[in-house]
């Protein structure tokens, strides 16, 4: 078998962690300390996040979306593949270099869709953007870390705590979807989510689409209209 190769290295701000860029033949991965974030082969789950939330908001003639976090682009294809020619996507992203990577070799895995012209990516802490803005997104994906029961910063409790979500819930427009992604289940994080005003769906998917294998849990949550 192939060796893993360490393409790449970089700290995560904030007191994050390092993730380095592995390759082993046309398989990719990012890890962070010893533990890994993702992988290549396995993005199911990130297609349905993207799938999900923009079926929900198909009726809306220009969506505007926000995606925290870019990962290896999986999230932001499925979510441009299923929106109209006149939407816009931000994308925020805290590491630099996962921008980077997504622009050098980890682009053709998801068919390089930092190239649409529908895509702004914004290297700034996805925290910032829904602290600023109010009534701005019809929805918004998140797939920072490893859900709420973050991994590489300790920073990132604030997003899936009541603040966060309450701060989401004003981001969104009235009938808005949040979108969350998590590599497990939460009841606590539900609950979180019915206190700061969305009604909840929680939905088990496969991390490998049309096979056997591991399940992650993504959360549906809406605004009310």
């Amino acid at each position: 078998m192939n060796p893993w190769i360490l393409l790449d290295s970089a700290r995560a701000p904030k007191n994050g962690g390092e993730l380095r860029l592995y390759q082993r033949g046309t398989e990719f991965s990012i890890r962070v300390d010893h533990c890994e974030l993702m992988n290549s082969r396995v993005h199911g789950s990130e297609d349905a996040l993207g799938a999900l939330a923009c079926a929900r908001i198909q009726d809306r003639p220009s969506p505007q979306v926000l995606i925290g976090g870019l990962g290896m682009g999986y999230t932001l294809a499925a979510t441009l593949r299923e929106l109209s020619a006149e939407s816009r996507v931000v994308v925020a992203e805290l590491v630099p270099a996962v921008v980077a990577w997504n622009r050098g070799p980890l682009g053709e895995l998801a068919g390089r869709p930092l190239e649409d012209r529908r895509v702004t990516v914004r290297e700034v802490d996805v925290a910032q953007l829904l602290r600023e803005e109010q009534r701005a997104y019809d929805a918004i994906l998140l797939d920072v870390d490893n859900g709420p029961e973050g991994l590489t910063r300790k920073g990132n409790d604030w997003l899936y705590g009541l603040n966060g979500l309450s701060a989401a819930f004003m981001a969104l427009r009235p009938g808005g979807v949040l979108a969350v992604w998590s590599a497990g289940p939460d009841q606590a994080f539900t609950q979180r989510m019915y206190k700061a005003g969305f009604t909840v769906e929680e939905v088990r998917v496969r991390a490998i689409s049309g096979r056997r294998g591991p399940r992650h849990t993504l959360w549906m949550a809406a605004r009310p209209a």
